[in-house]
């Protein structure tokens, strides 16, 4: 039996939650018997769908580890963080670079919970969490400004939480306003699932992403790409995850899978 995660007073737990259902796939024990349904139907329709959000994972991985290191970043901005998976984003960052300063941000009361581990960074370096809805930029950015200096290049990290907001709810207006926000030579980290690879399948996950009560929004190449408005786009471009920079990876296990989700690291002009 799956022990029941901490906090649960209080939560809306019969519904899906992108975080909880997140965790499910990565193997964890934090989310709830609606996070695990939904995530076992979307493996019934399709059995990569762990492996793609281990490789999503991963994703994240090298890019940080790119952007700590080479790139010379020392500030990140992780919206959508989730439950802290090993190693989170902090711990890839300080171990380049132990002065990083991290703030992660998330919607979900649970990961509150588990805060904890998000806040045991270096001595160097910094990190903190926020409760907040991606859905609040301006909120978002008064609150991380404690932490961050936003004179200075920061790595905005959207990883596969775009696809969770829908253009109704401004999804590119909220990426502009936080874009804005930031100086010359920061960079966005971002994932999202692909609106044009074999549709009927994508169909019937927004479907089901529904029927618990999740907006899910996949997006075309070309709709990506105008999210990284003003940024040039790093080498390989917009590709899926395992293709971004392989080499940079650790521990990593391929089976020559498709993922597909859009992944891109850009540097803001």
């Amino acid at each position: 039996m799956t022990a029941v995660p901490p906090a649960a007073a209080g939560l809306d737990t019969g519904t899906p939650h992108p975080a909880r259902v997140y965790d499910w796939f990565l193997g964890g024990s934090d989310h709830y018997a609606a996070d695990a349904e939904l995530g076992q139907q979307l493996v019934a329709l399709d059995a990569s769908t762990k492996y793609c959000a281990q490789h999503n994972r991963w994703f994240m991985q090298r890019a940080t580890r790119h952007l700590a290191g080479t790139a010379g970043i020392r500030q990140f901005l992780d919206l959508g963080s989730g439950i802290p998976t090993e190693p989170n984003l902090h711990r890839v960052a300080q171990s380049a670079a132990p002065g990083a300063r991290v703030v992660y941000v998330d919607n979900d009361p649970i990961v509150l919970a588990h805060a904890e581990p998000l806040l045991a960074g270096t001595d160097a370096g910094a990190s903190t969490f926020l409760q907040a809805d991606v859905r609040e930029p301006d909120r978002i950015l008064e609150l991380a400004a404690s932490v961050l200096d936003f004179d200075e290049p920061v790595a905005l990290s959207l990883i596969a939480l775009l696809h969770f907001v829908s253009d109704e709810d401004g999804a590119r207006e909220i990426v502009a306003r936080l874009v804005d926000a930031l100086a010359p030579g920061s960079h966005l980290v971002l994932s999202q699932m692909a609106g044009d690879w074999d549709t009927e399948r994508t169909d019937r996950a927004v479907q089901m992403y529904k029927a618990g009560g999740v907006t899910l929004v996949p997006r075309s190449r070309d709709e990506v790409l105008r999210l990284f408005d003003g940024f040039d786009l790093l080498e390989p471009g917009l590709v899926w995850p395992p293709d971004w920079r392989p080499e940079l990876g650790v521990a990593e296990v391929r089976d020559g899978t498709e993922v597909p989700l859009y992944a891109g690291v850009g540097r803001k002009r």
